[in-house]
């Protein structure tokens, strides 16, 4: 038996969208010029969050001593940018070997 919605759920003002509603739908890109002006739209679809690295980095699991995580965390706000940076000069100290 098919669950029956609940009336006091169902909002009127805002139905849900059918086929025909999809197949008519436009891009923001297109919509936002038309009602906001180009220059508030393409503030509107800016890209947001943080830039791409050029660096990629990648995500490991990885197990330390608990001494070492501390000395490291102890330091502050970035100390895994500088573990990261300790273990690039050991790398580079072993290369120059």
């Amino acid at each position: 038996m098919p669950k029956r919605p609940n009336p006091e759920l169902i909002d009127s003002d805002n139905p849900e969208w059918t086929d025909a509603d999809f197949a008519l739908a436009r891009p923001a890109s297109e919509v936002l010029p038309e009602l906001f002006g180009l220059q508030a739209a393409q503030t509107m679809l800016k890209p947001r969050g943080r830039p791409r690295s050029e660096v990629v980095k990648e995500r490991i699991t990885i197990r330390f001593d608990a001494d070492v995580l501390e000395a490291f965390r102890s330091t502050g706000k970035g100390w895994q940018t500088r573990m990261n940076d300790a273990m690039r000069d050991w790398v580079r100290a072993q290369a120059s070997v």
